[in-house]
């Protein structure tokens, strides 16, 4: 697993990229964003299909302690999943426009004490906070470039924590600016 800091690379503080290269290393970086997650994070994923947005979203359910099945939220919009903290799943693929949000009861969903996982979150960015985790999931094969951009200062912090925890635990050390 390779992590890259590519701090001053553009518009954000700082910009992080894991490489994975299976479905399971791809789950065990969401395990850890789960098990350092806070109440009333807002992250987005993106990524085209088959990226691995959902597994990635497994990976976080099971980091937050959730027993059951995570599963894209394609047709249902949205999946209440409990653990140590709500996880409110969303996939907003189908939907016509980003107002459509509203009807989907996002504002509760946003304003509560859970976290907001949000796949294609990048088709509703502008009815979104400010202050958000966007996370771009790439790649072909098994092998997957996660991308983290935060958007805040909290968020800036959650990244580097995590980066670090992912860079120590695969032994490598291998932490590139």
């Amino acid at each position: 697993m390779k992590v890259m800091n590519l701090a001053g690379s553009g518009r954000l503080a700082a910009v992080f990229q894991l490489t994975t290269k299976s479905v399971e290393e791809t789950e065990k970086i969401g395990h850890k964003l789960g098990e350092l997650a806070e109440p009333g994070m807002l992250i987005l994923l993106t990524g085209d299909l088959g990226a691995g947005k959902t597994a990635f979203a497994r990976g976080v359910g099971r980091g937050l302690g959730v027993k059951g099945p995570v599963t894209s939220p394609s047709f249902t919009l949205v999946e209440e999943h409990h653990g140590r903290i709500p996880l409110y799943h969303m996939d907003v693929y189908r939907l016509h426009s980003p107002e459509e949000l509203i009807d989907i009861g996002y504002e509760e969903y946003v304003d509560s004490e859970g976290i907001c996982l949000i796949e294609w979150g990048d088709l509703v960015r502008e009815m979104l906070s400010a202050e958000h985790l966007e996370i771009k999931i790439s790649g072909v094969g098994a092998e997957r470039t996660i991308t983290f951009l935060p958007y805040g200062a909290y968020y800036k912090r959650l990244v580097e924590e995590l980066t670090t925890s992912v860079a120590s635990s695969s032994g490598d050390g291998n932490t590139h600016a």
